[in-house]
């Protein structure tokens, strides 16, 4: 195998293969990165078993030619070595040429000679079989993605809830994600929908790991649901993901119908306050923030540590309708949820101070988040 190639295609490639490289494998052989070259170009995976990369660099592209292929083949190479070598060479001219298994990189006056793998030894990528295949624009996927991973459990007591729950009904994609304190769903309309109904639950992590790949375009991104594994296609990029086994609890039931008090409020306004509230609130007790609203069109932020002191703020509302409230909740939860919303103006709807309450955009219902409250009084 001997091929010329830009250094800066070679890396960006590499950068996206790297996501999925883990050190702690149980198969030695998946510390290294696979490389494969043909007459139309290069292809590199990377892969932990629970995530494949895939990603390809043509030969040229818009008529400028970024790798001269002189002799074809496949080698398994250290990822972390062959990574920092990439990254450190002195030019954007890179030749790699194999023999044996030996491995010559060359870029200026730099040579490096690696020690490769067989890589008739590394894994057969999923076979992903077309039984649901739809689309979205990248940009439309991460921020499917940022509205809802945040959410997922963080303890692997309950697996099941580490992953965002992908389904179909009534022509919309409902994607959920919960840790059983709170909830955020997000749903969405495709242009085109799959033909028979689905429900998968895809790791956090993997979708973590996407989102730093996807590009901020409209360009789309396919998506290809099979048993087991879910692969998402952009651009010249192939990312496969493992599924997770098990029911997903029902969330719909979960969602209050009757408010018995709602609040209307600039979103980025109440983020500020809960912020500087904060850094005040007690971290014994989980961040504790206190919401009032008890009349007239202000609401009030509050949060107190004996051993501190406390801090009250007053928020001008839009609007509140409904029964007076005082209600606790974690900082954290309520700052992630008012991210997802991105600042615009917010409903807020209660149905007591020890019920889960929910927070949508005023605009649109598309996006809906969940808080359990925190008893105080």
């Amino acid at each position: 195998m001997k091929f010329e190639i830009m250094r800066d295609w070679l890396l960006e490639g590499l950068n996206d293969v790297m996501k999925a490289i883990s050190q702690k494998v149980a198969n030695p052989i998946l510390t290294g990165v696979k490389i494969d070259v043909n007459e139309t170009g290069l292809t590199m995976t990377g892969s932990d078993s629970d995530i494949t990369i895939c990603t390809f660099i043509p030969v040229e592209e818009d008529g400028e030619q970024i790798i001269r292929v002189i002799e074809t083949g496949s080698i398994i190479l250290q990822a972390k070595v062959f990574s920092e070598i990439v990254r450190k060479l002195p030019t954007n001219d890179v030749t790699i040429e194999v023999e044996n298994m030996q491995t010559h990189i060359q870029s200026g006056k730099s040579e490096f000679h690696l020690i490769g793998s067989n890589p008739d030894e590394y894994p057969i990528l999923p076979d992903v079989k077309d039984e649901y295949r739809f689309s979205l624009p990248s940009d439309l996927m991460k921020s499917i993605i940022r509205e809802t991973v945040f959410a997922v459990s963080q303890q692997e007591t309950r697996p099941i809830l580490t992953g965002v729950h992908w389904s179909t009904n009534e022509e919309k994609l409902v994607c959920v994600a919960t840790d059983s304190h709170r909830l955020a769903r997000r749903e969405i309309v495709p242009e085109l929908m799959p033909e028979s109904p689905f429900s998968v639950v895809i790791p956090g992590k993997s979708l973590q790991e996407l989102n730093k790949i996807l590009p901020d375009n409209t360009d789309n991104v396919e998506i290809v649901i099979a048993d087991q594994q879910v692969l998402f296609k952009s651009r010249n990029v192939l990312f496969y993901s493992r599924l997770l086994e098990g029911n997903y609890p029902d969330t719909s039931r979960l969602i209050p119908s009757e408010y018995k008090t709602t609040v209307e409020v600039n979103g980025r306004k109440l983020l500020q306050a809960i912020d500087r509230a904060s850094l005040l609130a007690r971290e014994d007790r989980n961040n504790i923030v206190r919401f009032a609203a008890e009349g007239g069109h202000v609401i009030e932020v509050s949060s107190n540590s004996p051993e501190i002191g406390k801090v009250e703020e007053l928020i001008e509302a839009i609007d509140v309708n409904g029964e007076d409230l005082m209600i606790s909740f974690s900082a954290k939860y309520m700052m992630d949820a008012l991210k997802a919303i991105e600042g615009q103006d917010i409903a807020i709807h209660f149905t007591g101070a020890m019920r889960p309450f929910i927070l949508k955009s005023k605009e649109s219902d598309a996006i809906l988040q969940l808080i359990l409250p925190v008893r105080t009084f």
